[in-house]
């Protein structure tokens, strides 16, 4: 067993609360109920762990006295205030979906917490105590945070990260304490993850911040180390992977609830439940092989592509400190742009301006580069063939489209079909703004549902079936979304990452969908959209939150995140892609649309004529009369060519 955290006295203690769990457990007519009492042991991962370093990390207020440069082209302070990753701490979803995990399986909050403040987590404040466990105070919730520990993924900490796989020639010197100090501070314990992901991280145990730059022998202001790593793509895979290690995958492939108060066996994400693959779909696209030239598509002076950072940290010919007017040409921009186009707004909502940082002139540029990156993530191209419409979504991006955290994420088409005054005919995938309903029946709709098996559910009390309770799930039900250039089957597959319910052919990065033509159409407007928290979602994290209505003084932190989705317009979609296309021509008799011509078209038509649709005005005079029956007949008897 693996001692840690709080030292071997308070280790007993729980391992004599876990020992009478493990046989519960193990039984098949046990119901647990939610929570599942797991312990902090069941969510321990290597690498540093709380309480070990010698300087916690420092504050982000004292990188911007130097990292501030607002009189020049970049200021690497100011996007990183701006950015998700600045704010992560303060994100009100985030709050609202950590509450429902601790609520479904107990100390999942350390899970989260190790990536959303890991300055926090690092300094012992955060995860390693839960309300279910006796013994120690509340704290997997965040509620034992200090004001520091909500900067989210700070500078200090970033630059801090130390390669986990230490590389002669390559790594710095230090790092050789670093991985001697991980074995003398946690013994008998591995000092890094085969694989990093889920927040596994390795950090220098003094304030020695790395980067990918030579500061030369004269450096005075900081302690500082060469890093290649921080040019890696290996680097963002320590948080952008995520596992559930409570549980671990069976022979027959199914992911079944590890021995209740033990750590995962072998600490392997790929031996652990999916909850994310961002990183693991980038390994297994052409980007990870080779740069490939994008023309600038995502921002920056280099059109070549090869990292996560060459797109979300493009370089810019910029100086990084005010103290030091040097420009470089490939400094990387540190503003993390990604899709999320909302919630920046509400954190500013939530917290003072004093306090995060932020401005409304922040916040919408911020909103501005998320939007961009959607829009310039994929291509859209469309096709005519007869009464067939074919769009097709190429994805441009390293991974799937969408990635990252798939509860309530979803990008759809949407086919407007208008005759030849503008009018509407017939439409695909409409949504409604006001309401946030989203017509789902009628178009495709890109996502990834996960839920819980029999299994789980019988222990937990969860409904069998598709669910966002992230913390509990064990399957994956759907994923359709649309893999990056160099896709193989074979290749996501090896990488828990494999389309679920779909398929795509290897080499495929697009995705074609066909829409029937209906009569009278004579163009078609198709557009792509994308929706970071969908309604679903965002009343799933209002009504599952067990403090809801409790008290209306003191509100969940389920409701808190609703109230915030609703004033900030109901998570808005962003248009991806637009595209027009003229109808030539198809079967006009086929008013149906279903390929054949037969009574059931004539019925359809009348149907139309007498509820004066715009479709049964075929003559487009906007008079339904005996002329549109005329030449509706016309084309009946000529049929389909």
């Amino acid at each position: 067993m693996r001692i840690h955290r709080s030292g071997i006295a308070a280790y007993f203690k729980r391992s004599c609360m876990a020992a009478g769990l493990l046989a519960l457990a193990g039984s098949s007519s046990i119901s647990l109920a939610a929570p599942v009492p797991t312990t902090i042991e069941d969510f321990f991962l290597p690498g540093t762990q709380p309480e070990t370093i010698n300087h916690p990390i420092a504050d982000g207020n004292n990188c911007a006295a130097c990292h501030s440069v607002p009189e020049h082209d970049f200021d690497p302070n100011e996007g990183w205030v701006a950015s998700m990753m600045g704010q992560s701490m303060r994100d009100p979803i985030f709050h609202a979906a950590m509450s429902v995990a601790n609520q479904d399986v107990a100390f999942a909050g350390d899970l989260c917490l190790r990536c959303h403040t890991p300055g926090g987590w690092l300094a012992g404040r955060a995860g390693n105590t839960n309300p279910a466990d006796p013994l120690d105070p509340d704290g997997s919730d965040g509620s034992l945070l200090q004001p520091i520990d909500f900067q989210g993924v700070s500078c200090n900490f970033c630059h801090r990260m130390v390669d986990p796989e230490y590389k002669p020639g390559v790594s710095p010197i230090a790092d050789i304490e670093v991985f001697d100090g991980l074995k003398g501070a946690n013994p008998g314990i591995e000092d890094t993850t085969p694989n990093p992901h889920s927040g596994a991280f390795v950090v220098d145990f003094f304030d020695r911040r790395r980067g990918p730059f030579d500061l030369g022998p004269d450096f005075f202001y900081h302690a500082w180390e060469l890093s290649p790593f921080h040019r890696d793509s290996a680097m963002c895979a320590t948080c952008h992977d995520v596992s559930n290690p409570a549980f671990s995958k069976q022979p027959d492939g199914t992911y079944a609830l590890n021995a209740l108060g033990t750590p995962h066996e072998t600490f392997d994400k790929y031996d652990m439940f999916p909850i994310e693959r961002t990183s693991s779909e980038w390994e297994q696209s052409d980007f990870a092989i080779a740069p490939i030239d994008m023309s600038g598509r995502f921002g920056g002076d280099n059109p070549m592509v090869s990292s996560c950072q060459d797109c979300h940290m493009p370089d810019q010919n910029a100086n990084a400190c005010r103290i030091d007017p040097t420009k470089r040409p490939d400094m990387p921009q540190h503003a993390f742009n990604g899709g999320n186009n909302w919630v920046i707004n509400a954190v500013r909502s939530l917290y003072p301006d004093l306090e995060t940082g932020l401005d409304a002139t922040m916040a919408a540029d911020s909103i501005a580069r998320a939007e961009y990156m959607l829009v310039n993530a994929s291509d859209l191209e469309l096709s005519e063939d007869g009464s067939t419409l074919t769009t097709r979504i190429i994805n441009q991006t390293g991974h799937k489209l969408p990635t990252g955290y798939p509860e309530g994420r979803r990008m759809w088409i949407n086919v407007q079909f208008l005759d030849k005054s503008g009018v509407l005919v017939q439409e695909h995938g409409a949504y409604d703004s006001a309401t946030a309903i989203l017509s789902q029946g009628d178009t495709k709709v890109y996502e990834a549902h996960l839920g819980v098996d029999a299994a789980v559910s019988a222990l937990t009390g969860i409904p069998e079936g598709v669910g966002f309770h992230f913390a509990a799930n064990n399957v994956w039900i759907k994923d359709n979304r649309i893999p990056p250039r160099g896709f193989t089957n074979a290749g996501f597959e090896s990488v828990q990452a494999a389309p679920v319910g779909y398929s795509y052919i290897d080499g495929q990065y697009w995705d074609d969908t066909d829409f029937t033509i209906p009569a009278g159409a004579t163009q078609a407007e198709v557009r792509v959209y994308f929706q970071l928290v969908s309604k679903e979602y965002i009343e799933f994290l209002r009504d599952e939150n067990d403090q809801t209505g409790v008290d209306p003084l003191n509100p969940s932190t389920g409701e808190i995140a609703y109230a915030q989705w609703v004033l900030h317009g109901k998570s808005p979609v962003v248009e991806m892609d637009f595209m027009t296309i003229d109808i030539i021509g198809g079967c006009p008799a086929d008013f149906n649309g279903d390929g054949e011509v037969d009574f059931f078209d004539i019925s359809a038509f009348l149907s139309a004529f007498s509820s004066q649709h715009p479709s049964a005005d075929i003559t487009n005079d906007a008079q339904w009369d005996f002329f549109d029956i005329s030449a509706f007949l016309t084309m009946f008897s000529a049929g389909c060519p």
